[in-house]
C-alpha cells in the first residue's frame, strides 16, 4: 500500500466514523467531495502510470515538463496539478473532468 492508498484509507476510516457518529452533514459531505477527488486522481495517476511504463513518450513528456524521472510520484504530482487546472465547476463534473481528461495527450503537448 502506497502513501496515497493509505491517504484513501485513513480518509475513508474518518468518514464512516463520522457516519457512525451522526456527525455534521457538511463536514461529511465536505470528506466525501475530497474522498472523491482524491480516489479519481490516484485511479487516473496509477493508469498513466502503467501506461507510461511501455511509452517512451509518455516518460520524456513528464521528464521535459519538468517533473522528472517516470514514478508513481511524479506522475501524481503530474495528474494532481493537471486536475487542478480544471474547471471545477459542480462537484460532480469536476470528478467527471479528472475521469475524462486526457493526461496522456497532455504529456505530448
Amino acid at each position: 500500500m502506497d502513501d496515497y492508498q493509505k491517504e484513501i484509507a485513513d480518509l475513508e476510516r474518518q468518514l464512516e466514523q463520522l457516519v457512525e457518529a451522526e456527525g455534521d452533514a457538511k463536514t461529511i459531505a465536505e470528506l466525501t467531495m475530497q474522498l472523491d477527488i482524491l480516489k479519481a486522481i490516484y485511479t487516473r495517476a496509477t493508469d498513466l502510470y502503467v501506461q507510461g511504463r511501455g511509452e517512451e513518450g509518455l516518460r520524456f513528456g513528464l521528464r521535459i515538463q519538468g517533473y522528472g524521472d517516470w514514478n508513481l510520484d511524479n506522475v501524481y504530482a503530474f495528474v494532481y496539478e493537471r486536475s487542478v487546472e480544471l474547471d471545477a465547476g459542480a462537484h460532480g463534473a469536476f470528478v467527471g473532468g479528472i475521469n475524462q481528461a486526457d493526461f496522456a495527450m497532455m504529456l505530448n503537448s
